[in-house]
């Protein structure tokens, strides 16, 4: 199955262009959120953040923040320790040298990997991306997309792919839909295949 199919299914799918799923209003907040998503539930992590970004409202309060103090707010977002210190670290770095333009810019900031940086790329400065996570990865391995579980490997070879069809500017979207698709239908364990319009083309695993 090219992904050219899996764009046309998906639009089908999801006529209503699917977003961002955490919640933020300041673009230093979605890189805390998107920290904070690492092995959590966006869900967890919109339930933690209102409490964050009331206690420190801007990027400068929470990169003079109290390490110990952000740590008990974000506990339940779990690797709470090393997500606190990260965090207050990564403001500190903004204050300092403000929020890198570029993807490979953003992985210099502290906690920051790929899958960040290409959210934040694609989110906030409308750069072509393509967000690997857990989801995309087990999906296009299904549908025999890619042949690795390796997210760089991935990105590198979806962007090609969408690059090569003419729709590597709807990467964001794409990475989007492959998240929804595959929290609700796609499952990791007991997929839902008798929903899935990729049925026939899948090859489990």
């Amino acid at each position: 199955m090219t992904i050219t199919e899996i764009c046309k299914k998906f639009k089908t799918l999801y006529p209503e262009r699917i977003k961002c799923m955490l919640n933020y209003t300041e673009p230093w907040q979605l890189l805390v959120s998107a920290r904070l998503s690492a092995q959590c539930t966006d869900k967890r992590v919109n339930m933690v953040t209102p409490r964050l970004f009331a206690e420190y409202p801007t990027v400068t309060a929470l990169a003079v923040a109290d390490v110990v103090a952000v740590a008990e707010i974000i506990k339940s977002c779990g690797l709470y320790k090393t997500k606190a210190e990260q965090i207050v670290a990564m403001c500190a770095e903004i204050v300092t040298g403000g929020i890198p333009d570029t993807i490979d810019g953003l992985t210099t900031l502290s906690g920051i990997g790929r899958k960040t940086a290409n959210l934040f790329a694609g989110e906030i400065y409308g750069l072509p991306c393509v967000v690997c996570d857990t989801h995309l990865l087990r999906i296009t391995r299904r549908l025999a997309l890619i042949g690795t579980d390796n997210p760089i490997i991935a990105e590198k070879a979806l962007a090609k792919q969408l690059t090569d069809s003419g729709l590597y500017a709807d990467g964001l979207w794409f990475s989007h839909c492959m998240v929804t698709f595959g929290r609700t239908i796609c499952t990791a364990r007991n997929p839902k295949c008798g929903m899935c319009v990729f049925a026939d083309k899948c090859k489990g695993g």
